[in-house]
């Protein structure tokens, strides 16, 4: 899922790698001689992470986009709208709709899931799962390849209401879990996953302790698989820096930590022991590393962070260069319609890949993107000619 470099060498996506590795070339190039810039090409994003509101009916105490939700700014529709066109019309492959806020609140997100495929684009949706009416209604325009994953981090009612907080006082796992049969019966091509953030003792978002979960990783995989999702994914917990950074910090636990990983494993070996055949329990890229102990070299990056041109974030709040730096002014690249005018949104992704330095503000950010973007560097910084045609495997999966 995380293995950003293949997909960018699938015959579909590759020639837009071309361009964009042949223009940084010519910027360097230029920059070194003290000549004018070139422009950037007539490019868009590949990929869009695409916050539809701010608006959440839930407080989560592990969330870590507590500061920027239920804020007074709104999408315009038909802005909206025109910015996703536009970034088609130049390259945009997928949108995830995802939050920021929760994306089934948006008064016409059916209605925009319709949309978006209109324009052929993949689209996935990561939702709370309070309105599970809203995904079935929208479940009729997913294609193969599109999929929709629920935060539910819990495997008791308990422990759900305890994390999330919903503001329906009556919500329920069981409720959530029982539209997933429902969906499935509408649309089984459509991927549908069980999202598990794990959390320990000693977490914490800002003076508030977060509810510790691992010992119901077992429970919500068994629960997962009876309730027919495809797949439950395990990631760590993390926290925002002072600077507004998404890191992984498991320092507060030093002392406890490998015992607090031991736990992880036995629970990730007694969950795959209990589902159902082809059902996946799924170790995040962050879980892998920090069960490994290398969790620190995904924090050295380059100074350019290439991926910040083939993957935006588009908000209510604005457009940034990256998931890990939403709602965060530096990472800012101009107004949630950045888009509607090409130009400027290529003018401003031009300004952000010189002046966001990723080695300083992402030194602390284990960073997904953290291999893609040294493998886009080693291109950039190379002398031989890109080939035409990748050789890669098309996979016909486009979201970054």
């Amino acid at each position: 899922m995380h293995d950003f470099a293949a997909k960018l060498q699938q015959p579909s996506l590759w020639p837009r790698v071309v361009d964009y590795v042949r223009w940084q070339r010519a910027l360097r190039k230029a920059e070194a001689e003290g000549r004018e810039a070139p422009p950037m090409p007539d490019l868009a994003p590949l990929s869009i992470n695409l916050d539809l509101t701010t608006a959440c009916n839930y407080a989560c105490d592990h969330c870590i986009d507590w500061d920027i939700l239920n804020s007074k700014q709104k999408h315009d529709d038909a802005t909206l709208r025109l910015s996703i066109e536009r970034m088609a019309e130049r390259g945009l492959r997928s949108v995830i709709l995802i939050g920021g806020g929760e994306p089934t609140l948006y008064p016409g997100f059916v209605e925009f899931v319709a949309f978006l495929k209109g324009l052929g684009l993949a689209v996935s949706v990561v939702t709370n799962g309070s309105r599970g009416d809203r995904i079935l209604q929208a479940a009729q325009y997913f294609t193969d390849g599109d999929w929709v994953r629920l935060s539910l981090d819990s495997g008791t009612n308990d422990t759900f209401v305890r994390m999330h907080h919903p503001s329906k006082k009556t919500l329920t796992l069981d409720e959530i879990c029982g539209w997933i049969p429902k969906i499935k019966a509408a649309n089984p091509a459509l991927q549908l996953g069980f999202s598990f953030v794990i959390t320990w003792q000693g977490g914490s978002r800002g003076d508030v302790k977060v509810v510790e979960n691992i010992g119901e990783m077992v429970m919500a995989s068994k629960r997962a698989s009876d309730a027919q999702f495809d797949y439950i994914s395990f990631k760590p917990f993390l926290e925002r820096q002072e600077d507004g950074a998404e890191v992984m910090d498991p320092a507060k636990t030093e002392a406890e930590l490998q015992a607090v990983i031991a736990r992880i494993q036995k629970n990730l070996e007694e969950a795959r022991a209990v589902v159902r055949p082809g059902f996946r329990v799924l170790a995040s890229t962050n879980l892998r590393v920090l069960s490994s102990g290398t969790w620190r070299d995904y924090t050295h990056q380059p100074k350019v962070c290439h991926m910040q041109m083939l993957r935006q974030v588009v908000t209510p709040l604005g457009t940034f260069n990256c998931p890990a730096h939403r709602g965060v002014h530096k990472a800012r690249l101009g107004g949630e319609g950045l888009w509607a005018v090409p130009a400027a949104g290529q003018h401003e992704t031009t300004r952000l890949l010189g002046a966001f330095d990723a080695s300083h503000e992402c030194g602390q950010v284990t960073c997904l993107y953290n291999s893609t973007n040294w493998w886009l560097e080693e291109l950039v910084a190379a002398s031989a000619e890109l080939p035409e045609e990748s050789g890669g495997v098309e996979q016909r999966d486009w979201f970054l």
